[in-house]
């Protein structure tokens, strides 16, 4: 049995191999079943993401085909030919493909180290996975493991907790000037993607209001209507500006929209403080309003100096995480390992049981007289007997086969149950083998 973890990321594929690989909602069914339909692939399961498209599964030691039909698979799908993809491809076997995923869950190998997504994208493909019928007891455990070493990476290390993006930052300098947002309106100017995610994280901190304008007003109308905002029309802005507390000012003009003296004239009915944040390039607030006594003006290059430190101290977080992940892959290799005896310790069990079965016939036989009630408590003294002999040799073969190296262990006592030890083959009776057991004492 191989663990395997295989496709393309950020790190080794461009973003046009990526895109044209990107599963929709619409074509997962189709291609995970045809993924787990490869004859050598035991459970299988596909994430989707607009940097990575992987595939984690359990198959048998056949890798290599494994790989040529995923290929072929993706190929197929992608129409991007099998030698180009190959090109991009990375394959990771066992303990590498353990500690990948575990990377993964924990966002140690996003482009943006301790970013929140990615939980969620995974915890997604696993749970259509399991719909799909593609996973199973390898791979459910080997995912809730993943989740749980994320979370013990998150609340034990601090690679989320410090904003390393534009708009979260912007959002957290608010929160240090107001301290709570729940009682302050915001105006944000222009609908684009840093717009709204500044809107998102606003709106999950329960400011007050927030309202929208843009020069087309219907992309204000959208923005606004997904935080239950208002829509402002574009020139009405100058009327506005004396009811907003945060204005968060994010579009591609040219020169400045927000002048000194509109944001005067805005401020003198004003008794707390006007957070300006411009994240435009270039600026769309006029340097000078910085001027002004209780505004606070901030552009990108003040917010990217927050993001880059902010980097800084995760990417050294993330080296007291790896530490995590190098501990919790041993653990699961471990794990794994122990299921190499499962078999061997079923049979032995087996056996056990077989003679307990022989042995309570013949006593049964020679006492007759003996009741329901009586059978049933010599059955269970046995069974308890038969399970207290066994559980001391089972956590010893599961020690050894847990720690690597140890196989031939592990084959001594496979060989000491095995059928060519079985007396009762060389012996017609129960008799027979008590005999020769007592002779060879």
């Amino acid at each position: 049995m191989v663990i395997f973890s295989t496709g393309f990321n950020y790190k080794t594929a461009p973003v046009e191999i990526r895109e044209k690989l990107a599963i929709t909602e619409n074509n997962y069914g189709s291609i995970l079943e045809k993924l787990n339909s490869i004859e050598d692939v035991y459970e299988i399961c596909v994430i989707s993401t607009c940097n990575r498209v992987e595939l984690y599964g359990v198959s048998n030691d056949n890798v290599e085909k494994v790989k040529e039909e995923i290929l072929r698979i993706l190929s197929q799908y992608s129409t991007v030919p099998v030698s180009t993809l190959k090109d991009y491809l990375f394959f990771y076997t066992n303990k590498e493909a353990i500690r990948h995923i575990f990377r993964v869950s924990s966002s140690l190998d996003s482009m943006v180290i301790g970013e929140p997504q990615i939980v969620c994208q995974f915890k997604d493909s696993f749970t259509k996975a399991k719909e799909y019928k593609a996973v199973r007891h390898i791979l459910t455990r080997l995912f809730d493991k993943a989740l749980n070493v994320s979370k013990k990476i998150r609340t034990s290390t601090g690679i989320s907790r410090r904003a390393v993006s534009i708009s979260y930052a912007a959002v957290l300098l608010a929160k240090k000037i107001f301290g709570d947002l729940k009682d302050k309106n915001v105006l944000i100017i222009g609908a684009g993607e840093m717009a709204e995610l500044a809107a998102k994280h606003l709106h999950s901190l329960n400011v007050k209001h927030i309202f929208v304008s843009n020069r087309t007003f219907e992309k204000a109308v959208e923005l606004a209507d997904k935080f239950s905002g208002s829509a402002i029309r574009f020139e009405k802005i100058q009327e506005f500006l004396p009811e907003a507390d945060i204005i968060i000012v994010s579009t591609g003009a040219k020169e400045p929209i927000l002048k000194k003296e509109d944001v005067k004239r805005a401020i003198k009915s004003r008794k707390d403080p006007l957070f300006i944040i411009d994240i435009s390039v270039p600026r769309n607030v006029e340097e000078s309003v910085n001027e002004l006594e209780g505004v606070y003006l901030y552009n990108i290059d003040d917010l990217k100096q927050v993001v880059n430190s902010n980097l800084e101290e995760r990417k050294m977080e993330a080296q007291r995480a790896e530490f995590i992940i190098d501990e919790e892959v041993e653990k699961f290799v471990k794990w794994l390992n122990t299921l190499k005896v499962s078999p061997i310790i079923s049979s032995v069990r087996d056996y056990a049981d077989k003679l307990r079965q022989q042995q309570l016939e013949k006593l049964f036989k020679q006492m007759p007289y003996l009741n329901e009630k009586e059978r049933e408590t010599i059955d269970l003294a046995m069974r308890s007997l038969i399970n207290k002999l066994l559980h001391r040799p089972t956590m010893y073969i599961k020690d050894k086969a847990a720690k690597e190296r140890n196989t031939e262990v592990v084959k001594i006592f496979e060989d000491m149950f095995s059928s060519k030890w079985d007396l009762r083959k060389k012996s017609k009776s129960l008799e027979e083998i008590e005999d020769i057991v007592r002779e060879e004492q």
